[in-house]
């Protein structure tokens, strides 16, 4: 049995319940039941049929509704893993540090490309990081206050999740001194990131190894599952860009959270309109049991 979940950032009615529905029976499926998660903002239908079939079809509803179809028995993951720029916060970190030294425009360009997959992304990471050599260290901390922004949804993701008995990791080609501290914020178990070399209070223009890579983002996913002792079909992986898609691709359900195209291509579900708050109702999880600050 499948569950197609639909997240609306309008209002989402009985009567477009009930298109879903239909649309899901077109596809062959059979539709066993549908029911509501949240008044006018999250409903679930129970399938079983073709999920791809079902997932597109679905997508195709219209309004600002996001869709995430996966097995009803694994619906709620007892793993997250998920990138930080752009996923967990608003922002690219390199670029804005950049802009402490003067050059955003010249470091998101190669950014922005890194992330669409046009670029090795370690390489494209060592040349980024050449470019902020000399910057002061303390820009780092700076850019950090007055640039960090959570992303919406973030936190309470992670802490209602992490009280469910989910086990969550922080897993960043950015940097550990941004990263840390946004660990630390939204309640992740485990942070992984970049380090910095940083000499004489400059940053020295080089970025210690080995480099998180998506390489590396998808061993930490598979190294966790296998502490934990857990099918990968319970884990779920988060993030935007091409040097997310090995963890996406191998997790029980990899989402494209407001991706790249070649991220959304290789995810199973996708976040287009909503916050990260939409992965809650995927998991069945009503807002009356989510946890808030």
């Amino acid at each position: 049995m499948f569950v197609a979940t639909l997240v609306a950032q309008g209002s989402l009615g009985q009567g477009d319940i009930a298109e879903a529905a239909d649309r899901v029976a077109a596809t062959g499926a059979r539709v066993a039941a549908s029911a509501v998660i949240e008044p006018g903002e999250a409903a679930d239908i129970l399938f079983e049929g073709d999920p791809i079939a079902v997932r597109s079809t679905l997508q195709a509803l219209p309004g600002a509704i996001d869709v995430i179809v996966q097995p009803q028995a694994t619906r709620e993951k007892k793993l997250l893993v998920a990138d930080m720029d752009s996923t967990m916060i608003t922002i690219e970190c390199i670029d804005e540090l950049a802009d402490y030294a003067g050059i955003k425009p010249q470091i998101a360009e190669v950014t922005e490309r890194a992330m669409r997959g046009e670029l090795d992304f370690a390489e494209a990471l060592k040349a980024r990081v050449a470019l902020l050599a000399g910057l002061d260290e303390a820009m780092i901390e700076r850019c950090r206050a007055e640039r960090v922004k959570l992303m919406p949804g973030a936190k309470t993701l992670i802490q209602t999740l992490r009280a469910r008995g989910c086990h969550t990791v922080l897993v960043s080609g950015g940097f550990t001194r941004f990263a840390e501290p946004v660990a630390a914020e939204i309640g992740f178990n485990k942070v992984v990131a970049n380090v910095l070399d940083i000499a004489g209070g400059a940053l020295s223009g080089t970025v210690q190894f080995p480099i998180v890579d998506s390489a590396r983002k998808q061993a930490e996913l598979e190294e966790a599952l296998t502490a934990l002792g857990l099918d990968a079909a319970l884990s779920i992986a988060i993030g935007d860009g091409a040097n997310d898609i090995p963890m996406i691709e191998a997790a029980g359900l990899g989402v494209a959270y407001h991706a790249k195209e070649k991220t959304r291509a290789a995810a199973d579900a996708e976040i287009r309109h909503g916050d990260l708050s939409a992965l809650l109702y995927a998991a069945g999880i009503a807002r009356k049991d989510w946890v808030r600050d």
